[in-house]
């Protein structure tokens, strides 16, 4: 980012905080208990930004719920995406207690959308997608169409059918935007992290 941009990269300690806010938010939701105050968190936290969280058991996924054009915090933000994810997700029965120990948090942290002329110029892991027409909007993260193995015309395609329109829609004057977002996970943390008498190894050079 850009010293006129203040959403820089989120540190590794910006990211585990945001993780642990997400967890604890899903935990106070399935007790019905208020979620997690954002409190002292860092200022990068505190700005504006848009999120996803996205929630998986034993690597199935379990609901995902985000915001764009929200007016809150990144904290906020994913405090809220959590707790919704958990129990809003249309698509999923609300998560279980029992799940609690087997579940996986993922948040994208996302960047502004820019319109696409050109879906050509799209680039597959690296941007997500908005398709929107009239009062009808599906948006897909930037990793979906990695994880789904899609290519790019399949990519644009899901996206106008999770909107719920005609699959050729943004050749029908349907608008498409594309978005960046950092996306990071519990799982990644915890692979990361150095165990108890075994420190982890310095890369070796390449």
């Amino acid at each position: 980012a850009s010293v006129s941009d203040p959403l820089r990269h989120l540190s590794r300690d910006e990211r585990r905080a945001l993780l642990a806010l997400a967890r604890r938010a899903v935990q106070a939701c399935l007790a019905a208990l208020p979620g997690p105050e954002v409190g002292s968190q860092p200022t990068r936290l505190r700005m504006r930004q848009d999120a996803f969280v996205t929630l998986r058991v034993r690597r199935e996924l379990r609901g995902c719920i985000g915001i764009m054009e929200g007016a809150d915090s990144l904290a906020e933000t994913v405090i809220r995406c959590a707790a919704a994810a958990a129990t809003e997700d249309p698509r999923f029965t609300p998560l279980d207690p029992a799940e609690l120990p087997d579940l996986s948090i993922e948040v994208s942290a996302l960047r502004p959308p820019v319109r696409v002329p050109d879906p050509s110029r799209i680039v597959l892991g690296r941007d997500g997608l908005r398709v929107t027409r009239g009062g009808r909007r599906g948006v897909l993260l930037p990793q979906v169409a990695v994880e789904q193995g899609w290519d790019l015309e399949t990519f644009v395609r899901e996206c106008c059918l999770k909107a719920g329109l005609p699959p050729d829609a943004v050749q029908q004057g349907a608008t498409l935007e594309a978005f960046s977002a950092e996306v990071f996970s519990e799982d990644e943390e915890e692979a990361t992290r150095p165990r108890p008498g075994f420190p982890r190894r310095s890369p070796a050079p390449s």
